[in-house]
């Protein structure tokens, strides 16, 4: 017999005899590899096992594809000739060849991530997005990925698996291009002689720059005023607040994909902004609307 090796290995191709046996031989596809004792192949790596008289089989080191095929152990006893073929499956295993570089793309588009594998018997290929759930993911070679969402961003693993050794992983960074959503906004309610500090919260990719405006003038770091932006957030902060400084701003968060805007309200204390950066009415306001509602509908 002959077992299933991987390249690289060194395997034996069993064979036995007895006391009877006059001539012995192994053969490869019709060639003679040994006679006998006496060897014909030129291959270094080929040799002889002989425990004793009665073990006669074959080695080869360093196992390579051009090795798979048929074996012939060839008896020849004083009755007849007999053979005992054998048949070399050599394994190789997985590797990944080719797959797809690192990518930028638009949210909305279509993707086809490749990831191309060789090895005997011919591998598997499984996807998965390395977030959380890390699961499964329909696709072989190709990956198609349809109007891809932001969500969708991050790395992805491709593993190449036959069984034959540890299965080959390789990585695709996917990065998703947005435009720039203003997630949160605070407004400040500040007293005159106080520092007042608005701040503009934005998600997008590429990052997002940021711009500060009061009416239509652009604001920018100057006496009393100071801009700062962290990241994918940016704080205005007014300094010894004025009367004059009361009133609307608008935070703009832009990248080469789109942009988007905000008003917020530096306001003095108890005039009914709240703090959210949005328009509120007061209570007392509201307790005299009521009180107009129930007069009219003679509750």
């Amino acid at each position: 017999m002959c077992t299933a090796w991987s390249t690289g290995v060194t395997g034996i191709c069993m064979c036995y005899v007895d006391d009877k046996v006059s001539k012995v031989a192994w053969l490869n596809r019709s060639n003679i590899i040994y006679a006998g004792q006496d060897k014909w192949s030129l291959d270094p790596r080929v040799d002889l096992v002989t425990k004793g008289q009665l073990e006669y089989s074959l080695r080869i080191q360093k196992v390579d594809v051009y090795d798979e095929g048929s074996y012939t152990c060839s008896i020849q006893t004083k009755q007849q000739p007999k053979t005992s073929q054998v048949y070399l499956i050599v394994q190789v295993p997985a590797d990944i060849y080719k797959v797809s570089e690192d990518i930028t793309v638009n949210e909305g588009s279509n993707l086809t991530l490749s990831c191309l594998a060789s090895g005997r018997p011919d591998p598997a290929i499984n996807w998965r997005l390395l977030n959380p759930s890390a699961e499964p993911l329909y696709g072989e070679e190709y990956l198609d990925i349809i109007g891809i969402m932001r969500n969708q961003a991050g790395r992805y693993e491709c593993k190449a698996s036959n069984n034959v050794a540890t299965p080959d992983v390789k990585y695709v960074n996917v990065v998703v291009s947005y435009p720039p959503t203003i997630k949160k906004t605070q407004s400040s309610e500040t007293p005159v002689g106080r520092m007042g500090t608005l701040q503009c919260d934005a998600t997008a990719v590429p990052t997002p720059e940021f711009e500060w405006y009061r009416d239509e003038k652009r604001l920018s770091n100057a006496q009393g005023i100071n801009i700062q932006i962290l990241g994918t957030t940016t704080i205005l902060m007014i300094a010894n607040v004025t009367e004059e400084d009361y009133g609307n701003y608008t935070c703009v968060a832009s990248n080469r994909l789109g942009v988007q805007n905000a008003s917020l309200f530096l306001y003095r204390p108890g005039t009914g902004r709240d703090i959210n950066g949005s328009a509120s009415v007061s209570k007392s306001l509201w307790l005299l609307l009521a009180c107009f509602a129930c007069l009219f509908f003679k509750c």
